[in-house]
């Protein structure tokens, strides 16, 4: 990407509203967790079509599938885009953080010198930002006025050409049943380490003789663990309950009756100590994954995760030692 000077000292990068194919690659690694932490653009102003010194200035973090959601739906438009350095991190989250916030924000105005860019006083910030940012700070120290935009990059178009005026729709968060599938893999991907642990142990434990642990073994708990990455973010509304730890618990119970009923009960390599043992572990393991969904979630509040955690994880830990002493207990019998 060459680099646009306007002067010895702004700097502009331009950018475009069409994704590559290299672009569209990164997000789905993202989304994978492949390079996630280090996915990102470069911090500064960016040009996108043609802007003069009165066009918007939209502002964004440098989480480059932030930068990118928001560039894909500006075709055919022209604008500055002020991007915060966030550390990688999107809108929402930075906000919580505080590096999508007030000195950034003021910090980022005084690199670019902005006021010798645009003609106007005005910054286009998301409204998920909002949390991070001091508006009434913002134009105390920079004369630049803050207008929150729309939640979705999709609508902003629209909200400018509106004269800057947001429907209750663009106001509004939604989490749909698609939402949470999309932030399901990141979910997966981070239980792989610590289940090719759990298998390591069972096939030591199988070499001693302590076992056997065959192949329904092996669905039974990838089972669960889909159930608590997946099946339980997707299902959310619909689950019973309120807690996420609860939510996967639910499902991760009724995942092992249905096990038992298909399999289990005419087994000859299963006993009821054996099921009973699996009905204390895989069910907490379904919770613990689906309560860990909570940091990707609109549905929770900070409070509100750590009081869950602080009645769900004894219990987890609880319920898996006993299962384990069981099915150990099973394997002498």
């Amino acid at each position: 990407m060459l680099d646009i000077v306007l002067s010895r000292e702004i700097k502009i990068n331009p950018t475009s509203s069409q994704l590559t194919t290299q672009d569209i690659l990164g997000a789905w690694k993202a989304r994978w967790g492949i390079n996630r932490m280090n996915y990102k653009v470069e911090p500064g102003l960016y040009r996108l079509g043609n802007p003069d010194s009165n066009a918007p200035v939209l502002v964004t973090a440098n989480y480059k599938m932030t930068f990118d959601a928001l560039r894909k739906e500006l075709t055919n438009f022209n604008a500055w885009i002020l991007v915060l350095d966030t550390k990688g991190v999107n809108v929402w989250c930075a906000a919580g953080k505080g590096t999508f916030g007030t000195t950034e924000l003021l910090n980022r105005l005084a690199v670019v010198q902005l006021d010798n860019v645009v003609s106007h006083k005005t910054l286009i910030l998301p409204q998920l930002g909002a949390s991070g940012v001091c508006a009434h700070d913002i134009q105390k120290f920079s004369g630049f006025k803050v207008v929150y935009g729309p939640v979705r990059a999709k609508d902003i178009k629209e909200f400018i050409q509106s004269g800057m005026k947001a429907t209750d729709e663009m106001r509004t968060v939604t989490f749909s049943a698609y939402d949470r599938l999309v932030l399901t893999p990141i979910e997966l991907v981070s239980t792989f380490r610590i289940s090719l642990m759990i298998f390591g142990v069972l096939f030591l434990l199988n070499l001693i003789g302590v076992g056997p642990f065959g192949a329904v073994d092996f669905y039974a708990y990838v089972g669960a663990v889909i159930i608590g990455s997946v099946l339980t973010p997707v299902l959310l509304p619909w689950i019973p309950g309120r807690a996420f730890a609860w939510k996967g618990w639910f499902l991760g119970f009724i995942w092992v009756i249905v096990n038992f009923l298909m399999g289990w009960s005419s087994s000859s390599e299963y006993s009821v100590l054996k099921a009973l043992g699996y009905l204390l572990i895989l069910p907490p393991v379904s919770a613990y994954l689906a309560m860990n969904f909570t940091g990707s979630s609109t549905y929770t509040s900070f409070s509100g995760v750590l009081k869950e955690m602080k009645i769900a994880i004894p219990a987890m830990i609880i319920s898996i030692a006993l299962g384990a002493i069981l099915i150990l207990v099973n394997s002498f019998i």
